[in-house]
C-alpha cells in the first residue's frame, strides 16, 4: 500500500473502557505535536481511532463496527491481556495496528498513530504470523481455485491489462491470447464490474498504481 504524506496534524479519537486509560492514552498525544485529540462527539472527524480493550475478542470486532463513522475507518488497538480474535476479520474491520498495553510508551503510541494514518500498519510479530498464515489459507483454498491471485485479479485478466497498457487493440489482443475478441471483452467487462472501475483506461491505471503490471 502506498503511503501518503502527512500535511496537517493527526486527529486522533479515543475510546477507551474508562475514565482512567482514556487520559492516559491522552496524555500520550501530548509528546508528540503532530498529534490532536478529537472530542467524543467529532470522533467521525478522526484520521485514527484509538481503541482500548482487556480482551481483543469477537466483541471487540462489533465495537469497531460500530465506532466505524467512515468507511475507510483506521483503528489503533491497544489491549491489555489477550488476543482472542480473528486477526483477518479485525484487519476487515479497519484494524491497522494494535499495542500491549503493558509495553505501549509514549514513543511508540505516537509512532504507531503516524504510522496508521500514513497508511501503514504495525502489529505484534505474533498477530504478523497468524494474520500471514490466513492471508496464505485464503489464497491456497479460496482464491486458487477461483483461478485468481491475492489481487482478487485472475491471470488471464491481468494479460490483457499488460497487453493494453502496451497499446494493443482488443483485435490485437485477442490474436495475441488466441482468444476470440468477444472473450476479451467478457474478460474486461467482467473484471471492471468486479473491482468498480469505471473504463478500460481506469482499469490500466488501477493495475499499474497497484503494482501489477
Amino acid at each position: 500500500m502506498s503511503q501518503q504524506v502527512l500535511t496537517h496534524q493527526v486527529r486522533v479519537a479515543i475510546h477507551a473502557p474508562d475514565v482512567i486509560t482514556c487520559a492516559g492514552l491522552a496524555s500520550h498525544l501530548r509528546h508528540d505535536r503532530r498529534l490532536s485529540e478529537l472530542p467524543v462527539l467529532r470522533r467521525g472527524e478522526a484520521d485514527v481511532t484509538v481503541v482500548a480493550v482487556d480482551t481483543a475478542d469477537a466483541s471487540t470486532l462489533s465495537l469497531l463496527r460500530t465506532l466505524a463513522d467512515q468507511p475507510q475507518a483506521r483503528f489503533v488497538l491497544v489491549v491489555g491481556q489477550q488476543w482472542q480474535a480473528d486477526i483477518f476479520a479485525a484487519v476487515d474491520r479497519g484494524v491497522r495496528a494494535v499495542l500491549w498495553q503493558d509495553t505501549c510508551t509514549p514513543a511508540i503510541f505516537a509512532r504507531t498513530l503516524l504510522t496508521v494514518a500514513e497508511g501503514g500498519g504495525s502489529f505484534p510479530p505474533s498477530l504478523q504470523g497468524t494474520l500471514m498464515q490466513q492471508v496464505q489459507w485464503t489464497h491456497r483454498e479460496v482464491l486458487t481455485p477461483r483461478g485468481l491471485t491475492a489481487t482478487g485479479i485472475s491471470p488471464r485478466e491481468l494479460d490483457v491489462l499488460r497487453l493494453l497498457a502496451e497499446g494493443k487493440e482488443l483485435a490485437e489482443i485477442a490474436a495475441k491470447l488466441t482468444y476470440s475478441e468477444r472473450t476479451v471483452k467478457y474478460v474486461l467487462y467482467g473484471l471492471m464490474k468486479r473491482m468498480n472501475l469505471h473504463n478500460r483506461a481506469h482499469a490500466v491505471s488501477y493495475a499499474i498504481r497497484a503494482g501489477l503490471i
